[in-house]
């Protein structure tokens, strides 16, 4: 055995308690004080770290509060190119999304009515969220194009991914409205396991068939 191998592993487990100290910090301070209120310097205090550290593992202070961005940009295309064979993009989609609801997955909206407040209560989180869910719309148009051997800006693709993606906005904001009005995670997801259904519905006549493998 490589004698640094322990050695590494060390180092990389204490890497991944120090982000996530931060990260458990910054999201508290979020919550207590406002987004727009907190600074990086009131974060590294409260981690204990220096605010060069904080930086080093969060370039930007939007993603302390979103720190799960890379899964959820990707969550779609990722669906796409793992699905069953046989399977269309449009059925893989709504059988992850429905599972996702059914596990009440944070990363799909459940995030709670502090930290979905959090989001509503921040100009700076909104438009962050309004980018990523473009730019997980971005990618399922590569993912559908890729599927479809087509070029990614060819205008089937990126309707497919408008149409699919816009199902996906719409059902996360929703879950969001239903956080806020006080509603609890498994009676949001009671609604929205109808609710995702009605939409996903709506569009089975245009992509019933569409990229089936």
């Amino acid at each position: 055995m490589d004698p640094n191998t322990p050695a590494l592993g060390l180092r990389e487990t204490k890497k991944r308690e120090t982000r996530q100290l931060i990260s458990d910090q910054a999201t508290r301070l979020f919550i207590e004080q406002g987004f727009e209120h907190t600074t990086i310097a009131e974060i590294a205090d409260a981690a204990r770290v220096a605010k060069k550290t904080v930086t080093n593992y969060f370039p930007r202070k939007e993603d302390l509060a979103l720190d799960h961005q890379d899964e959820f940009v990707a969550a779609l295309a990722d669906t796409v190119a793992a699905r069953e064979p046989g399977e269309t993009p449009l059925t893989a989609l709504r059988r992850a999304f429905l599972a996702a609801v059914a596990a009440q997955d944070p990363v799909a909206g459940f995030a709670g009515p502090a930290f979905t407040r959090m989001i509503a209560d921040s100009p700076t989180l909104t438009s962050c969220l309004r980018g990523l869910h473009d730019r997980r719309e971005e990618a399922l148009t590569a993912a559908l194009a890729e599927a479809t051997a087509t070029s990614p800006d060819a205008i089937t693709p990126r309707t497919a991914a408008a149409l699919l993606g816009g199902v996906h906005r719409v059902l996360f904001t929703r879950i969001q409205q239903l956080t806020l009005a006080g509603r609890t995670n498994p009676e949001i997801a009671e609604v929205l396991t109808q609710e995702a259904r009605q939409a996903f519905d709506l569009l089975t006549p245009a992509l019933a068939e569409y990229g089936r493998s």
